[in-house]
């Protein structure tokens, strides 16, 4: 079994945590957050059985109320949650679900279904609007900067299942990782004459072939495009030796 919730399941078993859940309906409200990033993904609900299908897995389920049915996050389009802690709040009416995202959370491609801003809050004083502005831009440029990625990440695995006749990422994966690996050494090439030429045009297009051909490699291999963030997330958290 993975190793989900410590804080819960060293402690409690899985009928005494529900004991501890203030159910609504039968439903309780389950916030899933980014473990590595913080970010808030997305908001659904559980019942009885989905927490303990969840549990058991170490990938987020949940129950719909719209369709009244158990669903596995993920399940279709393969950006399963993997748990990574697991808590309920002081009393006991909210989830808060830590997870290892493959992929973007919200069905529209966006890495959180929380992109949509509204605008319009009462005028703060200048010091508070500036300090809280300059935070907001900060966050909201790293995401929206990255988002891209994490979309075209869905994209090539929505391809790479389903292979619609005719697509050029259906033809790389049916020719197989050979092939992919020869168009990341031309388009690295032409990278490299781009940068020599210093012809920043043509660069921006060569890199941006680059990363879709690496995105499709990452994907052949299963490789999530998270472990490499987090690869260099690490790096740049190390000490720097003199």
């Amino acid at each position: 079994m993975t190793n989900v919730s410590n804080e819960i399941k060293e402690q409690l078993s899985l009928e005494q945590v529900v004991e501890h859940i203030r159910w609504s309906d039968g439903l309780v409200p389950a916030i899933v957050q980014d473990a590595e990033t913080r970010q808030v993904l997305m908001m659904a609900y559980m019942n009885r059985e989905s927490l303990k299908l969840s549990l058991e897995s170490g990938e987020t389920w949940f129950w719909s109320r719209s369709r009244q049915e158990l669903w596995h996050k993920g399940a279709t389009s393969g950006n399963v949650q993997t748990i990574t802690s697991l808590k309920y709040d002081c009393d006991g009416d909210t989830l808060l679900v830590e997870v290892k995202p493959n992929g973007p959370a919200c069905h529209t491609g966006a890495v959180t279904c929380f992109h949509n801003e509204i605008v319009g809050l009462p005028e703060q004083s200048t010091d508070q609007t500036s300090s809280a502005s300059s935070a907001t831009n900060s966050s909201t440029s790293s995401e929206s900067r990255f988002e891209v990625l994490a979309e075209l990440e869905s994209v090539i695995a929505e391809r790479e299942r389903e292979r619609p006749e005719g697509a050029y990422t259906t033809y790389l994966f049916d020719k197989g990782v050979d092939k992919i690996l020869k168009k990341i050494g031309e388009e690295a090439s032409e990278t490299i004459i781009a940068a020599k030429n210093k012809d920043n045009d043509e660069l921006r297009l060569e890199v941006s072939d680059l990363m879709y051909h690496l995105l499709v490699l990452l994907q052949e291999r299963k490789l999530p495009l998270d472990d490499i963030m987090s690869e260099l997330s690490r790096r740049h958290e190390r000490p720097r030796r003199d």
